[in-house]
């Protein structure tokens, strides 16, 4: 009988480097997080005491209900490609193939903002590292400057990592974390000591100025959203986790108490510094916790914080790069890419041509004209939640005696909260993105995913003829194979 995904990892038993449990927490942290690096925006968009609600209170609706969705699916259908064969399971594969492609196209963006934020810190210590300076060459609209070289170096490096295989990437993002949590941890340190000894109240503010509640909460919402989601991400590399049916669960939860404690208690320490001034957090945007950390300690702190960010930056790039590369790879493998999309190392046993491909897109998307694409980041990303979320509910009812090592608890309740929860979160964040930026982010939502309609069918059709002529094709004579 032939194996399904479920009854084995596709094309990775034999992986040199598993990815182990405390890696696989790391993993998960810099898939969804990083640290409370760039999500100083939240303090000037909705003030200081909403954007404390907002950090303590979405988890609560937005990624424990996410995470309990992963841990279910990930356990039962522990996989290389994750998401992708969840849906494929779930709803049929014309829904599979859009959760990978859209998914995938998601990344282009993403991806390529980290880079970019890589090279953003850098300029804060190195003054000639700046973004439109320093040209050296133009094509039509798209200018490749010093940065987007810098950009590309740092690709380069992490791409060169992920050949060596996930197992390699998640030891590394051990230590990245260690680095990158180390800075905010002084900061937290320094910030609390100076609320205590002034007696200041770091949530005394409830809302920036001329706000409602209400404005307030759904201002800060779409950006919290963003800092946490991509619970799901890290199940691309099921087939290469060291028993993914026990780690998964675990290094959730481990990972959810970590990315709140690394967004929260920087972010009240910070506060410390008022309202005011140049580092106030009225005027708070990404990176500007290195400007706190200069005014609380000085300095070398600065430096440290923003040391810190960069290597937040190029993290996430590395972990993200070994979950959004497997998209290709297991489209290929299902016969919608060309077979030689799925070509992987012989010695790694990564897929070689997916992570290289991956990565020079991304390297495109580093150029300036291609920034103001991110308005359609957390539309996509939320509509992959809900793909998953009837995923869980079509295998409840059509497979239910399919081996889920981890189970939702609660039952049928739990799953209908979960989808409350999660369908008005969404919700709410595409009404405000409209709100804020009107049609515009819409069109280009529903752009994408009409294109990726259209794209099925071809694609399917020539799928089906290729499996076709297999079993048409005539079996070798042994006896003819042997002369």
């Amino acid at each position: 009988m032939t194996a399904t995904p479920v009854d084995r990892p596709l094309g990775r038993l034999s992986a040199p480097k598993r990815v182990r449990l405390m890696p696989l927490v790391a993993l998960i942290f810099f898939s969804v997080s990083g640290g409370a690096y760039g999500i100083e925006g939240l303090f000037s968009a909705s003030g200081p005491g909403m954007a404390i609600v907002l950090i303590i209170v979405t988890p609560l609706i937005y990624s424990i209900p996410h995470s309990l969705v992963v841990a279910e699916l990930g356990t039962a259908i522990p996989v290389e490609g994750g998401y992708y064969h969840w849906v494929k399971r779930g709803l049929g594969k014309f829904w599979g193939f859009q959760q990978g492609v859209l998914q995938w196209i998601c990344s282009f963006v993403d991806m390529a903002l980290y880079p970019v934020l890589f090279t953003t810190y850098l300029q804060s210590l190195v003054g000639a590292v700046a973004p439109g300076k320093h040209v050296l060459f133009s094509l039509g609209h798209l200018r490749f400057d010093l940065s987007w070289f810098i950009c590309l170096a740092v690709i380069v490096v992490f791409t060169l990592l992920n050949l060596l295989g996930a197992g390699w990437v998640g030891e590394s993002s051990v230590l990245f974390a260690i680095i990158c949590l180390t800075p905010m941890l002084i900061l937290t340190v320094v910030g609390v000591s100076h609320l205590i000894g002034h007696g200041i109240n770091p949530v005394s503010t409830m809302t920036a100025s001329n706000q409602s509640m209400w404005h307030a909460f759904g201002a800060g919402l779409f950006i919290v959203m963003w800092n946490y989601s991509g619970w799901d991400s890290v199940s691309n590399v099921a087939g290469e986790m060291e028993n993914p049916r026990k780690h998964l669960p675990k290094a959730l939860g481990m990972a959810v108490t970590l990315i709140v404690v690394g967004y929260l208690l920087p972010s009240l320490a910070a506060l410390s510094v008022g309202a005011g001034g140049d580092a106030g957090w009225q005027g708070w945007a990404a990176g500007s916790f290195s400007d706190v950390a200069k005014v609380l300690a000085g300095p070398w702190l600065q430096v440290t914080v923003t040391v810190g960010g960069m290597f937040a930056a190029v993290a996430m790039f590395s972990a993200l790069l070994a979950s959004n590369s497997r998209l290709p790879l297991v489209l290929a493998q299902d016969g919608y890419f060309p077979s030689w999309v799925a070509k992987e190392s012989r010695r790694y046993q990564v897929p070689i041509v997916s992570i290289i491909g991956s990565s020079v897109i991304y390297a495109l998307f580093c150029l300036n004209s291609f920034t103001n694409l991110v308005i359609f980041d957390v539309f996509l990303t939320n509509l992959g939640i809900l793909l998953e979320v009837a995923a869980l509910i079509a295998l409840r009812i059509r497979e239910p005696q399919l081996e889920r090592p981890y189970r939702i608890p609660g039952g049928w309740f739990s799953i209908a909260a979960i989808v409350l929860l999660l369908t008005s979160v969404c919700s709410w964040a595409a009404w405000q993105q409209y709100s804020e930026n009107g049609s515009k982010a819409v069109l280009y939502a529903v752009g994408i995913v009409a294109g990726t309609v259209v794209l099925y069918f071809p694609l399917a059709y020539r799928r089906a003829r290729n499996a076709r002529r297999a079993v048409a094709a005539p079996v070798p004579d042994p006896a003819t194979v042997a002369q």
